[in-house]
């Protein structure tokens, strides 16, 4: 969708709102697939409100686009413009042991920081691609541990009451790879209490989760991460393993040989062929298993 209303455009300016025309979302995912669209790249969230209001009253659709490392976007031209918090200025603010995060800031770039400072707990999160809004969206989580265990409040944009407002962490339903904020929510910080542990520790931690991830994923190649939830008592990946679709291709899309969970995008897929892989093996698995898979990516069409 494109933005070419010279009212909107004054307001984007006023907003201190970044418009960036006709982009293709395939730059911006991991996946490496996506039509195109205007992004409207949000320098001061706190104009969230007032942006929001606005588009509304010009009937100009939205949707908001993170970190782009768990989306599988539809191709041509979309229907709606994408609203992208800048990733400028993204510092974690510390005190004490509790540290405020921007929902834009990297999510490995910031157990990094708190490492530094002697705060540990996250390590098993390193290697997760994406931003910290993303990872309290889906209650991200690797080796034994999630984001929720750390959260003592999310700060947000409510699209429902068109308000930013912080929440605690008691008000919010974590769930596996789930939470109960409104799909329209924009993340905008969160607080986060971490336990204190020397930094060699953590590092060394760090270095062995970042070790399994190399053996096991194809970090090399366009992804979106895990595909699948594991379903309640079975692992989607094992799954796959034990049915022979490792290597599996669709068009451009490939069932990794590393990760049966993981399909990669290794001869220019379109979101088709990676739409009819998921299709594909899902099916396999609901006539195999009996589990109906569900999907961990986020899928725009």
């Amino acid at each position: 969708m494109r933005v070419e209303n010279p009212k909107m455009q004054a307001a984007f300016a006023e907003l201190k709102v970044e418009h960036r025309a006709g982009e293709r979302l395939a730059d911006w995912t991991s996946l490496g697939v996506g039509g195109r669209t205007d992004i409207l790249v949000i320098h001061e969230p706190r104009h969230l409100p007032e942006l929001a209001r606005r588009l509304d009253a010009e009937a100009i659709p939205r949707r908001f686009l993170g970190g782009g490392s768990n989306l599988l976007v539809r191709e041509g031209e979309l229907p709606w413009v994408l609203l992208h918090l800048s990733a400028k200025e993204t510092q974690p603010e510390f005190r004490g042991n509790r540290v405020r995060v921007a929902a834009a800031a990297d999510l490995g770039r910031t157990v990094t920081e708190c490492a530094r400072r002697n705060l540990g707990g996250m390590e098993g999160l390193i290697g997760v691609p994406g931003s910290m809004g993303g990872a309290l969206r889906m209650n991200a989580g690797a080796y034994g541990i999630e984001i929720s265990q750390f959260v003592k409040t999310v700060t947000l944009y409510r699209a429902a009451r068109r308000a930013i407002e912080t929440v605690p962490a008691e008000a919010i339903g974590f769930h596996y790879r789930h939470t109960s904020f409104d799909a329209d929510d924009i993340m905008v910080a969160a607080e986060l209490e971490l336990p204190e542990r020397p930094y060699e520790e953590i590092r060394a931690a760090i270095k062995v989760c970042n070790e399994k991830r190399r053996a096991s994923q194809p970090l090399n190649e366009k992804s979106a991460g895990c595909i699948f939830k594991n379903p309640a008592g079975a692992s989607a990946g094992k799954m796959i393993d034990e049915l022979g679709l490792k290597g599996h291709r669709l068009g451009g899309a490939v069932v990794s040989e590393r990760h049966g969970n993981f399909f990669v995008n290794r001869f220019q897929a379109t979101a088709d062929d990676l739409l009819g892989l998921i299709d594909f093996v899902r099916q396999r698995i609901r006539q195999a298993f009996g589990h109906e898979l569900e999907e961990e990516v986020i899928v725009w069409t």
